[in-house]
């Protein structure tokens, strides 16, 4: 089984799985994102959002590939490009710490360790960037619809929206502690002055979890 770990990037963004790939929910406020919607823009919103970040701060994802295919993701990014970070009960988020924003493995790839991961990869990159911290908005009750959506809202959409979220418990295990506690939504931070002295066993499990770091030939010959 060969597998991977590449940045997001635009060349890399079609590879999330359509209702992520279309999600603008982090990346625009409210009435922006219902504009949006309205004109059919969302993943062009999302392409621009995602180029923006990168020409402005730098890397801002993590994509797993398994076999080619992907396998899970993450995002991130400094609390000053994701406007609905405001939102939260929990916010603002800490003026050190860049803002994890959503995570997924597909649940067919569950309980390999791609999830714990990917947010190590993304700790050894922030370290490298003098980052101090990563912070998260976590859902306490993720199997439940209660505040997650407006009533009245069609199931397929408070689904979608449980979805952007991390379960608190996930972040958890992972090592983030909890540092504003809510019935619902915690925010939850992960020291990443902690992580330099595991940037070694980082480097370990992704080797052993993922395999080489390279890209896959017959990937490479697609993209150039």
């Amino acid at each position: 089984m060969s597998r991977r770990v590449a940045n997001l990037t635009l060349d890399t963004l079609d590879d999330l799985p359509g209702p992520c790939r279309a999600c603008v929910r982090w990346e625009l406020d409210p009435v922006a994102q219902d504009r949006a919607a309205a004109a059919g823009d969302l993943a062009l919103e999302k392409e621009a959002w995602v180029s923006s970040v990168l020409l402005e701060w730098g890397s801002c994802g993590k994509v797993a590939y398994v076999d080619g295919v992907p396998a899970a993701w993450v995002l991130y990014a400094p609390p000053a490009y994701v406007p609905r970070a405001v939102a939260f009960p929990t916010s603002p988020v800490s003026g050190d710490a860049v803002l994890l924003m959503t995570a997924a493995v597909q649940p067919e790839m569950r309980g390999g360790g791609l999830g714990r991961v990917l947010v190590q990869s993304v700790a050894k990159d922030l370290v490298r960037r003098g980052v101090r911290a990563l912070e998260a908005f976590g859902d306490a009750r993720p199997d439940e619809d209660a505040d997650a959506a407006p009533t009245g809202a069609p199931a397929g959409r408070r689904a979608h929206r449980r979805a952007c979220l991390v379960p608190a418990d996930y972040l958890l295990a992972v090592g983030f502690k909890t540092v504003r506690p809510h019935h619902r939504f915690p925010r939850l931070r992960l020291e990443l002055k902690n992580a330099v002295s595991w940037r070694e066993d980082v480097e370990v499990a992704i080797e052993r979890l993922l395999g080489s770091m390279a890209p896959e030939p017959a990937l490479r010959r697609v993209r150039g």
